[in-house]
């Protein structure tokens, strides 16, 4: 495959990460990968605002992340950014700072076409191509539930739920006590059933009738449970890919990584220090899906929306 190398920089609301990829048609192979934890979205959902901190690390890892897709060669750069640049009331500030480092301009994409994009991106994958399945993508800001087989999809919503955002409303404690993992279930259960559950459940219902869905996750919080479960402490898509995650062996993840501190956290295989905090939700959304829409079982996908972002740059047509 030969293809129109491409790089994506996506900016999340707690990480900066980059694909450099060769992309022709439907299909896409992967050059280099790479993530820098920046948590733009930190100190922000209290005040709207992005803050001077965060964005200048993001700006310097976008910088950074730029001059590794030059070196690959790369016929395009897209910067995306997600949930904390779509929500903030200065955006502006950020454009601004990635102009000033590195020149390229951003694109704030809707909660929409982030869903749009990163099913477009796991059904690059042949084995999930023709499958009806629901994809489920945790982020720092945002969850995005897209339902659908191949190029359809029948329901498509972003959703005012991440790992950072939920992760400074709740503050849980350091061990974490078994009382607030109770409260952030009830949370999570509450507004499953009162923002999600009304739309999701019907297009669920008429979607089974096609076959059984499939619930796959893509994204960070997706892929730190894969690298858990298989204890990898490498990026190795293909394990990762084959990789199932049972409602009990998820339900076994939560309680066991509410029931220590930060510092045992650090030291489980497979899940990076940088991420020991707000693996406590990650994991939380998962469990409350799966509980609440009745899957056995999560499959994983480490394609999703910079795959799909690539696929579809519209900078090379």
């Amino acid at each position: 495959m030969n293809g129109i190398r491409r790089a994506v920089i996506d900016i999340g609301t707690n990480s900066v990460k980059l694909l450099v990829a060769d992309a022709e048609g439907g299909q896409v192979r992967p050059v280099w990968e790479g993530s820098r934890q920046t948590r733009l979205g930190q100190g922000f959902y209290s005040t709207q605002r992005l803050q001077a901190g965060p964005i200048a690390a993001t700006a310097a890892a976008v910088e950074e992340f730029a001059a590794r897709a030059r070196d690959y060669q790369a016929a395009s750069i897209r910067v995306i950014a997600t949930s904390a640049a779509r929500d903030a009331r200065n955006p502006e500030e950020l454009a601004a700072a990635i102009e000033r480092t590195c020149g390229l301009g951003i694109e704030i994409i809707s909660g929409e076409q982030e869903a749009d994009l990163a099913f477009q991106g796991v059904t690059s994958d042949a084995a999930l191509a023709a499958t009806p399945l629901l994809l489920l993508e945790v982020g720092g800001g945002s969850t995005e539930f897209v339902l659908g087989q191949g190029a359809h999809r029948h329901f498509r919503r972003s959703f005012p739920l991440g790992t950072v955002r939920l992760l400074e409303q709740l503050h849980p404690s350091d061990s974490p006590t078994a009382e607030e993992l109770a409260a952030c279930r009830r949370w999570l259960g509450a507004f499953l059933e009162k923002e999600v559950q009304p739309s999701l459940a019907p297009a669920l219902r008429r979607e089974a009738e096609a076959g059984q869905v499939r619930l796959v996750g893509a994204g960070g919080t997706a892929s730190i449970l894969g690298c858990m479960e298989a204890t990898l402490r490498t990026f190795d898509r293909e394990r990762l890919e084959a990789t199932r995650l049972s409602a009990e062996r998820l339900t076994w993840h939560t309680q066991r990584l509410w029931g220590l501190p930060l510092e045992e956290r650090k030291r489980i295989p497979g899940l990076p220090e940088n991420r020991a905090d707000v693996i406590l939700v990650g994991v939380a959304i998962c469990e409350a899906v799966m509980r609440r829409f009745q899957f056995d079982e999560l499959r994983l996908s480490t394609r999703g929306l910079r795959f799909g972002a690539v696929m579809s740059d519209p900078g090379l047509g």
